[in-house]
């Protein structure tokens, strides 16, 4: 067993990377926990810096990694842990290094803008959505909610490092969308247009905002069409990862049927 002191300086560092953006910022350094995460980020193209496990609470290997591997006791795994039921496993990779221009769409690209997200499990949803339907990119405008945060990992089920995700202001997302001649569409309980009655064939960016007020005049004022999703409820709004599904695949829809 290589560490069982829950003083030990590199225990303290790893709660630091868990809780605190900005030693993740300093550091270049992220975690990632649970085999499944670990395995899809390698998938990915992803290596992490070091790999820990308790033997006490494993049940599956990770096999392959030629790495740092240290192994601790459960007290110590616990600490470091940010899962219920944690499987044992847990990595420190260093940050995705990524930028609009690094992106590569296809002929007809499907973006996503996130605009100010606060909650790490909804930011986590939409980019498990993404994945599924295999979304171009996730660009996450003047972000609330930190993409490396371990709960939005989590959230994702590793799902952004599968999913080109990018931080950026809004103006320089817009630049980069009109460059490509991507239409934006905002969704909005005010517009007039359903979802479903809009084309989605074409290259399309969904813009969706918070769920207290949506998005903000930029993308409002910016959208080339804005839509909404009926609701004949009491309640007024949809969760937004909720709200992203729908329209995310409804272009799906749309574009695996002739017009």
């Amino acid at each position: 067993m290589d560490i069982t002191s829950l003083q030990n300086p590199r225990v303290k560092h790893i709660v630091k990377l868990r809780d605190d953006k900005r030693q993740r910022k300093q550091d270049g350094l992220m975690l990632v926990e649970g085999v499944d995460e670990i395995q899809l980020a390698r998938s990915a193209g992803y290596q992490p810096q070091t790999l820990i496990s308790a033997p006490e609470l494993t049940s599956r290997n990770i096999e392959g990694i030629s790495t740092e591997n240290i192994t601790v006791n459960r007290l110590v795994f616990e600490k470091i842990s940010y899962r219920e039921n944690p499987d044992g496993w847990l990595a420190v990779f260093p940050i995705p290094s990524a930028s609009l221009e690094d992106l590569k769409l296809n002929d007809v690209p499907l973006v996503i803008i996130a605009e100010s997200i606060e909650k790490p499990g909804n930011l986590g949803a939409m980019l498990r959505t993404a994945d599924a339907a295999h979304v171009n990119a996730v660009l996450v405008c003047d972000p609330r909610v930190d993409v490396w945060n371990p709960n939005v990992v989590r959230a994702s089920r590793g799902a952004v490092f599968s999913v080109p995700t990018i931080e950026c202001d809004n103006a320089s997302a817009l630049e980069w969308l009109r460059s490509r001649k991507i239409q934006v569409l905002a969704a909005t309980p005010s517009a007039e247009t359903v979802y479903s009655d809009i084309n989605l064939r074409e290259s399309v960016a969904i813009a969706v905002g918070t769920e207290d007020k949506g998005l903000t005049d930029f993308w409002m004022s910016n959208a080339d069409v804005k839509v909404r999703i009926p609701m004949v409820g009491r309640v007024n709004s949809l969760n937004v990862s909720v709200s992203t599904a729908l329209i995310v695949y409804e272009a799906i829809r749309q574009r695996s049927h002739p017009q």
